[in-house]
C-alpha cells in the first residue's frame, strides 16, 4: 500500500484520512499549526496514521491530497509538491478568499491557477466537489453495487490513473472529468458540485451541513457532468 500525505487536516482531509487508515493505508497528515496540534486526531486514527510536518508530508507520501484554503496554496515552499501526484480538493469562495480577477472572469479554472502555483507536481482535482460528512458516508468496497462515484480532472495521464486508484482503494468508482481547463463542471454551484449526492437535492443550502447523502452512481455523475453549464464566477459570493 502506498503512503498518503494529507496537507491540511480539515474536514476533507481528515475524512479522507480515516478512509485511507480504514482501506490500510499509511498516512502522515499534517497542518500549518504543527504535528503537536494533531495529537488527539492520531490517536482516533491508529497506529498507520503519524503526524509530521508539510515538509514530511510532502516528502513521505507516494501522493500527495491537498486540502488546504486556496490562498494558502501559496504560501508553501516552492517546490514543495515537484514530482508528487498531488490530489488538490480546494475550491474558490470569494468570501474566504477574496476576489481573484482571472477566476472571476474566467480566465482560468481554480485547477488551473492552483496547478500553475505547483510547478512539477502532477496535479489531479478531486474530492472538491462533495461534502465532507458524506465522504466516509458513501464510500463502499470495491464491486459493491451501491456505490458512489467522484469526478477527477488532470491534464496528466500517469497522475489520473494513479488518482484513480487511490480513490478506488479509498471506497469509490472515478469519473474521468477531462482536462483540468474542463474542471469547471464541479466547481462550486456547477451542477456536478455537491447536490448531486444528496438524497434530496433540493435540501436549503442552510441545512446542507446536517444533509443525508445518497448513492450517486458512476453513470450519473457522467451524465451531470455531461449536461453542466458554467457558472459566471464573478456572481459568487460564497
Amino acid at each position: 500500500m502506498p503512503i498518503l500525505g494529507i496537507i491540511g487536516s480539515g474536514n476533507i482531509g481528515t475524512a479522507v484520512a480515516r478512509l485511507a487508515v480504514a482501506a490500510g493505508m499509511n498516512v502522515v497528515i499534517a497542518n500549518s499549526r504543527g504535528p503537536e496540534t494533531l495529537s488527539d486526531l492520531i490517536s482516533e486514527l491508529g497506529p498507520l496514521a503519524a503526524a509530521g510536518t508539510v515538509e514530511d508530508a510532502a516528502k513521505l507520501g507516494d501522493a500527495i491530497v491537498l486540502s488546504i484554503p486556496l490562498k494558502a496554496v501559496t504560501d508553501l515552499p516552492d517546490g514543495l509538491l515537484a514530482g508528487k501526484t498531488v490530489l488538490d480538493t480546494s475550491n474558490y469562495y470569494p468570501s474566504r478568499d477574496g476576489r481573484i480577477t482571472t477566476l472571476d472572469d474566467s480566465t482560468v479554472t481554480t485547477s488551473e491557477l492552483v496547478q500553475s502555483w505547483l510547478p512539477g507536481a502532477y496535479y489531479v482535482k478531486a474530492f472538491n466537489n462533495i461534502l465532507a460528512h458524506h465522504i466516509p458516508l458513501l464510500a463502499r468496497p470495491a464491486g459493491s453495487p451501491d456505490r458512489s462515484a467522484l469526478p477527477i480532472a488532470s491534464d496528466n495521464t500517469e497522475a489520473k490513473a494513479e488518482a484513480a486508484a487511490l480513490i478506488d482503494a479509498l471506497g469509490y468508482d472515478v469519473v474521468d472529468a477531462g482536462t483540468v481547463a474542463e474542471s469547471w463542471r464541479f466547481e462550486p454551484d456547477a451542477a456536478g458540485y455537491t447536490r448531486l449526492y444528496l438524497a434530496d437535492e433540493s435540501t436549503p443550502d442552510d441545512q446542507l451541513l446536517n444533509s443525508m447523502p445518497g448513492i450517486t452512481p458512476k453513470e450519473k455523475v457522467e451524465s451531470t457532468l455531461a449536461s453542466a453549464t458554467r457558472v459566471n464566477v464573478a456572481e459568487r459570493i460564497f
